[in-house]
């Protein structure tokens, strides 16, 4: 026999001075691989037009439907209702500006994240379109594309610990970015260069390693791998700037 779920959803528009925070609960029949996703849509579409949450792809690819389901970040269209209890409680993720009920603006602070980190191949050579694209061992091929499965879905920032208390905190997924040119043979950047963007208390070395990032990550990128190795790197290269110039190896 089919449950009936109960769903508690945080509700709130800051666009409306009359509106309060609150949660509202809502009942629905569970169908045969129901997603939150898909009772999302049904209440909205059955019950009450005015819910407030975001998607696109409906298959893990855009990150948009990320929110925070019975107090852990995920994604709305990856969480089946039969591995949930009978109760679920949504609510919009933190960190992020709040739009409306489970809305929130990821884009803003992903755009602010890709320019302060500088998100680019840094190159000196001139792009040649008529050029044949240049050629890259099938390994590091591999390590930058793991590296390029994040879908910006904010999951690891709003279950970040550190980023929760400073919001210049970069996060995860910014030094994943950074990672991932950093191994990235057509980069052009020094040692020196990446350690000015990520070689401080609000980059690489304000991490507290709880490992939540990894955790709720609907990707399973090694984020702390990633973390580690940028951690060396850093640390390394700061100890080479202390040194006199004749014990450097640049």
């Amino acid at each position: 026999m089919a449950r009936t779920l109960r769903f508690n959803i945080f509700r709130y528009n800051p666009r409306n001075p009359a509106s309060v925070a609150h949660m509202r609960e809502y009942s629905l029949g569970e169908t045969e691989s129901m997603t939150l996703f898909i009772a999302l849509n049904r209440i909205r579409e059955e019950q009450d037009p005015s819910l407030q949450f975001d998607f696109c792809c409906r298959a893990g690819i855009c990150g948009a439907c990320a929110m925070v389901v019975n107090g852990k970040p995920g994604l709305a269209c990856h969480t089946k209702t039969k591995d949930m209890p009978g109760e679920i409680s949504l609510m919009p993720l933190p960190f992020f500006k709040l739009v409306g009920d489970l809305s929130v603006d990821t884009g803003s602070w992903f755009r602010g994240m890709y320019q302060k980190v500088e998100s680019w191949v840094h190159t000196s050579k001139t792009f040649d379109p008529a050029a044949e694209e240049e050629r890259m061992d099938n390994e590091l091929a591999e390590k930058i594309y793991e590296l390029d499965r994040c879908i910006e879905c904010g999951c690891c920032v709003a279950a970040c610990g550190t980023a929760l208390m400073r919001e210049d905190f970069l996060g995860a997924v910014a030094l994943n970015r950074v990672a991932r040119f950093l191994i990235d043979p057509r980069d052009e950047r020094t040692e020196k260069e990446y350690f000015d963007v990520v070689g401080s208390d609000d980059g690489v070395f304000g991490c507290m390693g709880l490992l939540a990032c990894e955790d709720v990550c609907p990707k399973d990128i090694p984020l702390q791998d990633q973390l580690g190795m940028l951690r060396r790197k850093m640390a390394l290269a700061a100890v080479r700037g202390m040194l006199p110039k004749f014990l450097r190896k640049d």
